[in-house]
């Protein structure tokens, strides 16, 4: 059974494992270090106010997925869009259903606080994602354009 929860500061060093290894499933050669690592998810996840939030999914105690999201408004309206950041699965687990699981449970929470939709991007080469989106119903959005500013201190 796949079970998610919402991650706590007692998850750190779980979600820094997850996104390390989505961040090499990725492409990236090297990590920053450890410590590096936890302080940055310290600051995202649990200051105050928060710059996102995570769901962890575990299957029979083993962490097995992740989902980083935040709320952006305003998105229809004056209502709030759920913003999915990352969806990753370890490989052994793809197919098996915590990718779904991890959908309905963000499908569940923008329910709870009122959002007019969800929203995310994946990668054009990462056709898996995109055969996983497809498979759930869901519709490539073509009339939208993605920019990245990635220094914005320069």
């Amino acid at each position: 059974m796949i079970e998610v929860v919402p991650a706590t500061p007692a998850h750190t060093a779980t979600v820094a494992e997850l996104l390390g290894e989505m961040d090499q499933f990725y492409g990236a050669s090297e990590l920053e270090p450890i410590s590096a690592r936890l302080q940055h998810i310290n600051t995202a996840l649990f200051s105050d106010p928060p710059a996102g939030f995570a769901l962890l999914a575990f299957e029979e105690s083993a962490a097995v997925g992740i989902a980083t999201y935040s709320f952006l408004w305003p998105a229809v309206g004056l209502t709030r869009s759920l913003y999915l950041k990352e969806l990753y699965v370890r490989e052994a687990h793809r197919r098996s259903g915590v990718g779904t699981t991890l959908m309905q449970a963000l499908k569940d929470i923008a329910i709870t606080h009122e959002c007019s939709r969800i929203e995310w991007t994946t990668d054009e080469e990462n056709l898996g994602a995109q055969s996983f989106y497809k498979e759930l119903g869901f519709v490539r959005l073509a009339t939208k354009l993605f920019y990245r500013l990635s220094n914005p201190a320069d």
